[in-house]
């Protein structure tokens, strides 16, 4: 009787080994096969300036759909920025915006009005840096976030105007719009040359673009 219970156990722990085996092997089959966009998304997945960096002449293009009140954006921007740095010349970065958070659109427009100044990238680490401090259970607090970007350089008077401008509000709505049409429903949300990064994780996304660099260059 002993055996018989011993082997029953022994094959229940064998199937659910080959089944978690299976599911690995299957997530990741999934992650090397991400499906390109349509022509059509294509054409909403990049907008011209839209916040970048990274060689213009570089091969593979990452596009982040982000939050700047979303943890996870910012505990993957200094990963990001590793790749970057470990394939220079290679790889060009496009941000895109997603506020999925309350009130971050409001943030968003804070960040777009830095941009006009060229002063992105200084803007959004001051956000992410101190994110906790203009967030307050999960909603933006764009007060807070505006209070803290004052650090900047940047012209106060014209960035008060841009804010509320036309510009931000185009590039805030392209965003949105885009969004919508490329299904975006969480942050970051990666795409590398059209490719949609099917399952989340450092892994994936490094793997995708091992993948895009080894076939263009």
């Amino acid at each position: 009787m002993m055996n018989k219970k011993t082997l029953f156990i022994g094959f229940t722990v064998m199937l659910v080994g080959i089944f978690a085996i299976a599911t690995v092997f299957y997530q990741n089959l999934q992650s090397l096969n991400q499906s390109a966009v349509s022509n059509e998304q294509l054409t909403q997945l990049l907008r011209q300036g839209a916040p970048s960096k990274g060689d213009d002449n570089a091969k593979v293009t990452i596009v982040e759909f982000l939050d700047p009140a979303c943890e996870t954006c910012k505990v993957f921007f200094p990963f990001v920025n590793k790749l970057m740095a470990k394939y220079p010349g290679k790889i060009k970065l496009m941000v895109r915006y997603a506020p999925l958070h309350k009130n971050s659109d409001k943030v968003v427009r804070l960040l777009e009005a830095a941009h006009l100044q060229g002063q992105f990238w200084p803007a959004l680490e001051v956000l992410f840096a101190k994110q906790q401090e203009w967030t307050l259970h999960h909603v933006s607090q764009p007060q807070i976030a505006k209070q803290l970007l004052s650090a900047l350089n940047l012209d106060q008077e014209m960035f008060a105007k841009d804010v509320l401008g036309q510009k931000v509000s185009q590039a805030l709505n392209d965003d949105l719009a885009a969004v919508k049409s490329l299904q975006v429903r969480a942050t970051p949300e990666f795409f590398v040359n059209g490719r949609k990064m099917q399952t989340f994780g450092y892994q994936q996304l490094q793997q995708l673009i091992e993948q895009e660099i080894a076939k263009h260059y």
